[in-house]
């Protein structure tokens, strides 16, 4: 089983959205297999707090004009760890040292990319 179309365009949006702030590292993980509650985690990074806050309200503001609103929202505040829940969606915008730590692409390995367009 794969992550499903609006996933999909969902994490698009998100991945341009965060491009347009200035967003790193892009990586979308297909984790469909991996976690029931979500089908994909788009990972993006920020070189400063004030940035990582950017990318993630972009993000949110982004998905809110396609009908996605988050359902949770954690650590956009603080602006080291951003996680935004879309339900089928879930992104993590962290600091460029916050994500070389915590390495949750070595973490999800096993899950196949998504390809951003």
């Amino acid at each position: 089983m794969s992550a499903g179309e609006r996933a999909l365009e969902l994490t698009r949006l998100a991945a341009a959205a965060a491009e347009d702030k200035k967003g790193t590292e892009l990586v979308a993980l297909d984790v469909t297999s991996r976690m029931p509650l979500a089908d994909v985690f788009l990972v993006v990074s920020g070189s400063n707090e004030r940035q990582v806050v950017a990318i993630a309200e972009g993000i949110e503001e982004s998905l809110l004009e396609h009908g996605a609103k988050a359902s949770r929202r954690e650590g956009v505040r603080e602006g080291r760890w951003a996680l935004l829940d879309f339900n089928d969606v879930i992104v993590h915008v962290m600091h460029q040292e916050d994500r070389a730590y915590y390495e949750l692409e070595r973490l999800w390995k096993d899950c196949p990319v998504v390809a951003l367009d």
